[in-house]
């Protein structure tokens, strides 16, 4: 099993998390320990599975489902990398449809949701309770962080385009299939984003909100994933 194909089920997992029907959550996993797979990476894939789902915090704690988000964009950015190498090499081979795929799923399902917390909830909060010091910064940041929302959603509909032929197998010349100029670059904003987010956003949320708010928060974040609260 390739480590591309590795990195789209994962993710495929991780995705399941977040969806109210628990039936799709185990059927990933019977997908990820069934004989689809190598015997010999089974086990480790296994436990690895498994691991993901357990420690992924839950929606009493918000900051740190945001915090998860990052890291799963994060890998999400790293096998969006590994599919432009793997392109290279292999041609839009099945490996190079999974992962496709999955990352499509990512961006175009769950990201939106991340997006939409901050932008809806996190952010108009944080305007509301911020003051002297924190207000200022957040009236400098803020601009920041909706443009480059902003631009990371143009930058996306160009890559998806891309992917989406990909994942169809509609494009077999590999040096045309995904354009390294434009991974690139939404790799690099994405990331500098969140480090910015992290830095400033994350730690004043928790040093400012109330325990109320926090349970807001991640009340708000629940129901627009439809999951019950």
């Amino acid at each position: 099993m390739t480590d591309l194909f590795c990195s789209a089920l994962i993710e495929l997992v991780q995705h399941s998390r977040t969806l109210s029907d628990e039936h799709h959550r185990q059927a990933c996993l019977i997908f990820a320990t069934s004989g689809l797979l190598d015997k010999p990476t089974v086990t480790p894939l296994n436990i690895m599975l498994n691991s993901l789902i357990d420690t992924a915090p839950d929606f009493d704690q918000p900051i740190a489902v945001l915090k998860h988000c990052h890291e799963r964009i994060r890998k999400q950015l790293t096998t969006l990398q590994k599919l432009l190498n793997h392109l290279q090499q292999h041609g839009v081979d099945a490996g190079a449809r999974q992962a496709a795929a999955s990352i499509m799923r990512y961006f175009n399902q769950a990201a939106p949701h991340h997006h939409a917390d901050e932008e809806v909830d996190l952010l108009p909060m944080l305007v509301a309770t911020a003051q002297d010091d924190d207000a200022r910064l957040l009236d400098q940041l803020m601009p920041e962080i909706l443009s480059e929302h902003a631009q990371m959603d143009k930058l996306w509909q160009t890559l998806n385009k891309q992917l989406v032929q990909i994942a169809g197998g509609e494009i077999t010349d590999k040096t045309a299939a995904l354009s390294a100029q434009d991974v690139n670059q939404f790799s690099s904003m994405y990331s500098a984003h969140m480090e910015k987010e992290e830095a400033w956003i994350a730690p004043m949320a928790k040093r400012i909100f109330s325990e109320e708010q926090m349970k807001q928060l991640g009340a708000a974040m629940q129901q627009r994933r439809g999951i019950q609260v």
